[in-house]
Order: C-alpha cells, then sequence, then structure tokens
C-alpha cells in the first residue's frame, strides 16, 4: 500500500531518526558519520576549509605511494566522506564505491551512498543501499532505521512499519523511534496499535509535545474519552486553532454540547482569514450545526448559519442534509430552507450572468472581421 503520507492530516512529521550522537556510538563503523539523511550541508566556511585541506593531503599522500591500488580502503573511504561533507556527492559516490569494495569499509560505505541517494532524492537507490547492508546483518540498527526512514519518504508506509518493528524490538527504549513508528501505524488508520506503543514510552508523553498530539488523536480516532485529557494537556502549553478543533469534535462526540460550542468558537477566533484546510466559514458552519440541534428552541444555529454563507460557506449539500436532522425543529428548517433558497437564487443569478457574457463575448469576436473588412476598405 503506498501513500503519499505523511502526514497531511498528522500537523507534524517524522522525528530525527540518527542522531550524531547515536551515529558514533552504534558501531565503529560508521564513526565518521555526522546525521540522518535529512541532515543539512556544511554551514561554517572555516569547516568546509579545513575539510579541503584534509582532503588534499589524503590525496596526496595516496599520490605518492607506488600506484592507486596501494591505498588503503580508509583512504578512499576518508575522501568520500570528506566530499560528503563538503556537499559534493557525486564526488563522494566516486570514491565510497572504490571503498565498498574493501570488506573493512564495505557497510560503512555501502550506508553512507545511501545516504547521498537520499540527499538527493534517489529514494529507490538509498532503499537498495540500506537493504543490502540489512542483507548482511539482519541486526544492523542504524540501517534498519534509514531504511524505514526512507520507506516513510518514497510512500510505502507499510514496509517502514515493519521495519520500525524490527527496530523497537533491538531497542525498545528509543521514544523517537517509537514515536516514528507509531505515526505510520496512525497513517495506516491502526490506531490501536498507534496508541500502545506510544504508550509504551510514557516519559515521552510528559516531555514531548508531538508524541502527546499524536496520542491524543490516536485515543480521539477510536472515540475513547480518555482523549479528552490528552488534548487537555497539549493544550495547557500550545495553541493551535486545528487540533482545537478537533478537541471540539472530540467534545461533541462524548455529547458535552456545551464545552464543545466554546471550542469550537475559540478555534473559530484562532483562525486567520486565509484559505487553509479549516476555514472560517466551515467553523461557523459547525458551530451552527451543532447550535441548530443542541439549543433547538432558539434561532440562534439559523442565524449562525447565515453568518457562514454571507462569510462564503456554500455547501448546499450539506445545508440540505440538516433538514433530515430530527433533532432540529420545524421553525429552524424552514430558516434553513429560506437559506437554500437564497444559495439557489444566487447561483442561478451567477449562472445567467455567466451566460450573458459568454454570448457577449461571442458576438464581439463575431463582429470584429467586419470591422477588419471596413478598415481595410477604408485604407483602399
Amino acid at each position: 500500500m503506498k501513500k503519499n503520507i505523511f502526514l497531511q492530516n498528522t500537523n507534524h512529521g517524522v522525528h530525527g531518526v540518527f542522531k550524531r550522537d547515536e551515529l558514533r556510538s552504534t558501531t565503529r563503523n560508521y564513526r565518521n558519520t555526522t546525521c540522518h539523511p535529512c541532515s543539512s550541508s556544511v554551514s561554517s566556511v572555516v569547516k568546509y576549509y579545513s575539510l579541503l585541506i584534509l582532503l588534499l593531503i589524503i590525496i596526496f599522500t595516496i599520490n605518492s605511494c607506488a600506484s592507486w591500488g596501494a591505498a588503503s580502503a580508509e583512504e578512499y573511504y576518508a575522501i568520500g566522506m570528506a566530499y560528503y561533507d563538503m556537499g559534493k556527492f557525486e564526488e563522494a559516490e566516486k570514491w565510497l564505491n572504490r571503498a565498498k569494495a574493501k570488506d573493512k569499509t564495505k557497510s560503512a560505505s555501502e550506508y553512507n551512498l545511501g545516504r547521498i541517494a537520499f540527499e538527493t532524492g534517489r529514494y529507490d537507490d538509498a532503499i537498495k543501499h540500506f537493504e543490502a547492508i540489512l542483507k548482511r546483518d539482519p541486526v544492523n540498527v542504524l540501517a534498519l532505521k534509514a531504511a524505514a526512514y526512507t520507506y516513510i519518504r518514497s510512500g510505502d508506509i507499510e514496509k517502514a512499519a515493519a521495519l520500525y518493528d524490527r527496530v523497537l524490538a533491538l531497542v525498545p527504549e528509543s521514544a523517537d523511534d517509537g514515536y516514528n513508528y507509531a505515526l505510520v501505524l496512525y497513517a495506516m488508520k491502526k490506531y490501536p496499535e498507534a496508541e500502545q506503543v506510544l504508550k509504551n514510552h510514557e516519559f515521552a508523553l510528559l516531555d514531548n509535545n508531538d508524541v502527546l498530539l499524536l496520542y491524543a488523536r490516536a485515543q480521539k480516532e477510536q472515540n475513547k474519552p480518555e482523549a479528552i485529557d490528552s488534548y487537555d494537556k497539549w493544550l495547557i502549553n500550545n495553541t493551535d486553532a486545528q487540533v482545537r478543533y478537533e478537541y471540539a469534535q472530540l467534545l461533541e462526540a462524548q455529547e458535552m454540547y456545551a464545552r464543545a460550542l466554546t471550542e469550537y468558537r475559540l478555534a473559530l477566533d484562532g483562525l486567520s482569514s486565509g484559505s487553509g484546510e479549516l476555514t472560517k466559514q466551515d467553523v461557523r458552519f459547525t458551530i451552527a450545526r451543532l447550535l441548530l440541534f443542541a439549543d433547538a428552541g432558539s434561532s440562534d444555529g439559523v442565524a449562525q448559519l447565515q453568518e457562514a454563507v454571507a462569510d462564503g460557506f456554500a455547501d448546499t449539500e450539506k445545508i440540505t442534509g440538516l433538514l433530515d436532522d430530527e433533532r432540529i425543529s420545524a421553525a429552524n428548517k424552514e430558516g434553513i430552507r429560506a437559506i437554500i433558497t437564497q444559495l439557489e437564487r444566487a447561483a442561478a443569478e451567477a449562472a445567467a450572468e455567466a451566460a450573458a457574457a459568454e454570448a457577449a463575448a461571442k458576438a464581439a469576436a463575431a463582429d470584429e472581421p467586419e470591422v477588419e473588412e471596413e478598415a481595410a476598405e477604408e485604407e483602399i
């Protein structure tokens, strides 16, 4: 199952999976690597020139040998990584491929060739390099993480999930990998599994806003009342209209209408006037819908619906659907019908104006040849 996730609906992305210190401690073969495949290029001018000087020294040393064959695999690898750190990926690949031919630097070179492929957007090539390492060493945590992260970027979330499962079996204490795995499970709509993975890292739920929000969302998708507390905790230190809107939806689903109405209004206040996934008119419609059945004896719902329409809400299908809700009073349904009639009339007028404009344009186009003929006759 391939999807371009990632996570358009989660409001956060994958945590950095290969930290600098982790690379140093995982295995000696990777002691020269710097960060995960998404690392930025070297920004320090001083470091750049230091690498350049080091590179020249190494190349000079190799040139001093009787032949290129006398150079060691470590020297090839060092040159490749120097070019990598300078952002010269094509040159780096050339030297790392030489180093890869030697057993001593095979895995480290393969891994960094995968990083280069990732950096240059060649995800299929990157996966081949990481999978080659795993074929020789199935419990190589670094390669497992790299392959999982690359599968995420390529959109194959099922394979990413399987790899993260293997990572956590080897390093169950890793909160970052637990979060990434849960994020993949969430994208696969495996909400109970995502919640359980996050629950295994309870300390992260206290310290990390992304983890806590994903936990709340996984609970919400299961319609669990516990999600209310999780959203509450997140909203203590964070402000986001989309998240508050989700929270209001949860409260409404739990029939806590007064609190839901308050949160919907706060979400409305927090939205900018610009367009986005969640718009002011959409929230106004939601508030109107809730008022129409939660406060059926009042006309406030119809008034709010009129505001939504004035703000640009024009989904007549959704508005017409309100007429099927038995909780809405007959009087308010009359108000809804009047709004529908208003929208239909406006749509008909707009269509008539468009048709008239099109007819006028066609007529003008038809007159142009006659005008040109008259002009030509006058010139003669």
